[in-house]
């Protein structure tokens, strides 16, 4: 028997295995001197497998496939990507990730082979305009390789571009940036983005009521112009900065595809070209509209996240943006959804068709940031 003082009691449950933990308790005294406690039972964190990001692997296997059919097929890949995934984006549920296991082995197994994907595409490519030269069906063969560029490209080299500089998946990204033609990004993501980002200095985000399109033309030349200034301000030379060596790289790279044929120079250029404009549509909705002063510290109110099961597995957890910038030298296994943080209405696939109809886009968005 209890008396009436109201008593405090702590208590651990450990369950066969942790299978289970008892996560809260409830106590209630009564004035017959017996208590009640109520107690919940909650299961244990699951560890969340890697499985599902294999999902992301199906888009470089049908553009592979599509280009091999040839002809119209080879607009297979990006019509997966802009066509069915949307309506897959829409449709899946949300759900924040657990913690995952221990080992990071699998995970950076699975960019490993992003990459592998990733130039399996650009030679089966180039091997397909040997074939057949600059024709419809390498164009259309070289949007689907972009979309790839895309996600197993610049999605990838973004995470890997994070690892320990010189290490062998920092050489991976910058290898797959090289196939872009984006070798500033480095730079401008890592030491000018993520110190300005959501603030007027950041020309990667996007103030409100700016279109997609003007957004587009702005971006492109003033990270080029940002990720110079990074060296320069270092006290760089130009024959010591990082930017010029990358250009002059990208510029060798263009001119050999040239001379073993211009036709492949074309289709490589047609891969690269929308590879960046879908990189700069990510940077447009995940800070769009978003308002931190410069110096400010930055929270989870300053990026866009989205939950979905589909844009998380198939795009490297890219959508869970607040963890990351939070901490951006945590890996995707380790990035988890942050309470409070602004919600995009959908899915990284389906807001691409309206980030492309402005007046739409603007509309949804205003409501979105308005209930912030």
């Amino acid at each position: 028997m209890f008396s009436n003082n109201v008593v405090t009691l702590l208590l651990q449950l450990r369950l066969q295995e942790g299978v289970h933990r008892l996560s809260e308790i409830t106590i209630c005294f009564q004035t017959n001197a017996y208590v009640v406690v109520y107690y919940r039972l909650t299961m244990q964190e699951r560890v969340e497998s890697w499985t599902p990001h294999l999902l992301g692997f199906l888009l470089p296997i049908i553009t592979v496939l599509g280009i091999l059919k040839g002809g119209y097929w080879s607009i297979s890949g990006i019509a997966y990507a802009i066509g069915l995934c949307p309506i897959i984006d829409a449709i899946s549920p949300k759900a924040a990730p657990t913690r995952s296991q221990n080992s990071d082995r699998p995970w950076n197994t699975i960019l490993y082979l992003h990459t592998l994907a990733y130039l399996s595409c650009i030679g089966i490519l180039l091997w397909h305009t040997t074939q057949e030269g600059f024709t419809i069906s390498v164009i259309l063969g070289g949007l689907s390789v972009g979309v790839v560029g895309g996600i197993s490209g610049i999605i990838n080299a973004h995470e890997a571009g994070h690892r320990k500089k010189g290490s062998l998946l920092w050489r991976m990204s910058r290898l797959n940036l090289l196939l872009v033609m984006y070798l500033h990004f480095t730079t401008e993501h890592n030491h000018g983005h993520h110190r300005n980002y959501a603030t007027e200095k950041d020309p990667a985000s996007a103030p409100e009521g700016r279109s997609f399109y003007t957004q587009l033309l702005m971006t492109i030349p003033l990270q080029f112009i940002s990720a110079w200034k990074t060296h320069s301000a270092k006290g760089a030379k130009i024959y010591q900065n990082t930017v010029f060596h990358g250009f002059i790289i990208q510029l060798a790279l263009l001119a050999s595809l040239w001379v073993l044929n211009p036709n492949i120079m074309y289709a490589f250029l047609v891969q690269a070209g929308l590879a960046i404009v879908l990189l700069e549509y990510v940077n447009y909705i995940e800070h769009y509209g978003l308002v931190r002063e410069v110096g400010e510290k930055h929270t989870q109110m300053h990026s866009w996240e989205y939950r979905g099961v589909w844009s998380r597995w198939t795009l490297l957890e890219l959508p869970l943006h607040p963890a990351h910038h939070l901490k951006a030298s945590s890996p995707l296994w380790e990035l988890r959804a942050q309470e409070n943080a602004p919600q995009l209405p959908f899915g990284y696939y389906t807001m691409f068709w309206i980030a492309l109809i402005p007046p739409l886009w603007k509309g949804l968005m205003k409501k979105q940031i308005r209930n912030l």
